[in-house]
């Protein structure tokens, strides 16, 4: 099977294995080549700590506890002489250890009592150093009245005290072991190899499954897009681990609901409206070769074949308008920002209009209007909406020459009514009445292309609000629309 180089699971697990690298690189630089340096520091600062305390606590009457407790503490050494070098005090981290083995193995209280210094400030004493009188001539000549050495393996401090119950300055000296981890370097050095073995092989291992486990879902979601791509819908994918893939899956299932409903939008387009569209083009071409063979010395034939090419042409273009604008709603899906709309105003600009536009033929337009009825949406929509509802209105009124605008609120709902008195809607036809090209052919060639109550409902879906329709035969039918009402005026 051939690796692709650059797939996101290999490229995952080179990057697990390469910070699991990095972990145990800075793991060794710390605990080999950085450790004794980073020892010797913290020794130093915690033997200048101990000196501060020292100093600080040294005309106590405790002081003696305090410096056998700080060199059992942090492992030092101290002294405390006169200027001349005479032993006042001594104590190192092993005092309180063999002090207690020495009274644990004291035979008789006499033989104790022969060996114990009979000076108190001389208990656990330990020899002075031999650079000790070096020391104190440095100390003599330092303007800071310090000392401070630092060795390979020693440090040195020491200062001028006034040490309890002493009427002369003291001196303090504080020394401490440096290097002290070379063997523990060495065996620390051989338990990392092992832990770097077993960790790095660990890790791999890990990584792989970790990387496969990420690439698995990823490499699906990869071939699911593909198969979109090629207008494959059949592609699915399972409940991932991991919600952000959840996530793109779920994208990518309402972009396949995106592409079916636009592939059946495109049927639906081809096979509805290509008849409606044939009609008229084969109208206007038909009356315009008439024009050019026959009717063009005749005038008023010529004039009324004209006339027909003309009303033609408004009606393809209407229908064109109408596949457009139903396009265009489609497209949107609840993302067009509404507003607050009065509907009041809105219902009265389109009824006047149809006063004026249906009063050569008579039309009677009666209205019913609430005062101030505001609810959120699109004025252009809601307006196309209601010019579309009392257009089929007026082409179904039938002989009554009569229908009926009304506006009311009712349960905080926002309610529009157009009623047409015409011979109505037959119940099987009132399954239908709201789909896309449902062409008038069923309704006695009145429409014009089956989108206008589509729209009409498509319009207040974005507005989430709801439409129906009532009818009965020979008596009219009431088409309704109800939208949340904002506020109203009484």
């Amino acid at each position: 099977m051939k690796i692709k180089t650059k797939s996101f699971r290999l490229k995952l697990w080179m990057y697990f294995v390469f910070f699991t690298a990095m972990i145990f690189i800075v793991l060794w630089l710390l605990q080999t080549v950085f450790l004794q340096s980073f020892y010797n520091d913290m020794l130093i600062k915690n033997t200048q700590s101990a000196a501060g305390t020292i100093i600080e606590n040294s005309s106590c009457e405790t002081i003696d506890d305090t410096i056998d407790e700080l060199t059992r503490d942090n492992s030092i050494l101290v002294f405390i002489t006169d200027e001349s070098g005479n032993l006042i005090y001594s104590s190192d981290e092993f005092k309180g250890i063999h002090n207690q083995f020495g009274s644990e193995n004291s035979g008789d209280e006499t033989k104790d009592q022969e060996h114990k210094p009979q000076n108190k400030h001389m208990d656990g004493y330990r020899a002075l150093p031999e650079i000790y009188s070096t020391f104190l001539d440095t100390l003599k000549e330092s303007e800071s009245g310090t000392a401070e050495y630092v060795t390979d393996h020693l440090y040195i401090y020491g200062t001028y005290i006034d040490y309890y119950n002493t009427e002369e300055k003291a001196v303090l000296y504080i020394s401490t072991t440096l290097d002290a981890v070379g063997a523990p370097v060495h065996i620390i050095s051989v338990q990392l190899i092992w832990v770097t073995v077993l960790s790095l092989l660990t890790g791999f291992v890990l990584s792989w499954f970790i990387a496969r486990k990420f690439g698995k879902p990823l490499a699906q979601l990869s071939e699911k897009a593909k198969k979109l791509g090629k207008s494959d819908y059949s592609a699915e994918f399972g409940k991932s681990f991991c919600s952000e893939f959840d996530e793109l899956n779920h994208t990518l299932d309402k972009t396949s609901e995106r592409l079916i409903r636009s592939g059946n939008f495109q049927m639906e387009l081809l096979a509805n409206v290509s008849h409606d569209l044939r009609t008229p083009l084969t109208m206007i071409k038909g009356y315009a070769e008439m024009i050019r063979d026959i009717s063009w010395e005749d005038e008023q034939q010529c004039r009324e074949d004209l006339a027909v090419i003309i009303k033609e042409a408004d009606r393809l273009t209407a229908l064109v308008n109408e596949i457009l604008e139903y396009s265009e709603l489609q497209s949107e899906e609840h993302t067009e920002e509404l507003t607050e709309v009065d509907l009041s105003h809105i219902v009265n600009r389109v009824t006047d209009s149809f006063e004026v536009l249906y009063k050569p033929e008579r039309i009677v337009i009666e209205r019913e209007t609430a005062k101030e009825v505001v609810v959120l949406g699109n004025s252009s929509r809601l307006e196309r909406a209601l010019f579309n509802l009392m257009d089929n209105a007026v082409r179904h009124t039938g002989e009554s020459r009569k229908i009926k605008v009304s506006l009311s609120v009712q349960n905080h709902k926002a309610r529009i009514d157009v009623t047409d008195y015409g011979s109505g809607i037959s119940p099987a036809e009132l399954e239908h009445i709201w789909d896309r090209y449902y062409t008038s052919r069923q309704r006695k060639g009145k429409g014009v292309s089956g989108l206008g109550l589509a729209i009409v409902k498509q319009t207040v879906m974005l507005h989430n609000g709801n439409c129906y329709v009532k009818s009965s035969e020979n008596k009219g039918s009431t088409f309704t629309i109800e939208l949340d009402c904002k506020s109203t005026k009484s």
